[in-house]
């Protein structure tokens, strides 16, 4: 029996605790705090608001994982370089939402025969 328990330690994949999400979580907060500015953009983004909150929180999750070698950083590996990775995708993920409305924006007018909606 401690033969098996043995093995089973050693041949154990490696464990994904609390340590490794406290850098997702940190570059999630960090698109959440870049999401505070879209506030002074026209809101012409896809969903609304809500979708640059997805826009920026997926873009800053991705952007830091990737850039960090499809890897999380354990919390004693965390830097302030870690942190600042994040920034470039949740830019990146406001700017693809908003596109993306402009875009749905204009097609929608043109379905329309360019004749913009009464508000």
């Amino acid at each position: 029996m401690a033969i098996r328990r043995r093995l089973a330690r050693e041949h154990a994949p490696p464990e994904f605790g609390i340590d490794h999400l406290v850098a997702g979580l940190v570059w999630v907060m960090v698109g959440l705090a870049i999401w505070h500015f879209t506030v002074f953009l026209p809101d012409r983004f896809w969903a609304g608001i809500v979708g640059a909150f997805v826009g920026a929180c997926v873009g800053a999750f991705l952007s830091g994982w990737l850039l960090s070698g499809l890897s999380v950083p354990g919390n004693s590996a965390l830097n302030v370089g870690d942190v600042l990775i994040s920034v470039p995708g949740a830019l990146l993920g406001i700017a693809a939402v908003y596109f993306i409305g402009v875009r749905q924006e204009h097609l929608d007018d043109k379905a329309r025969g360019g004749v913009a909606p009464r508000r």
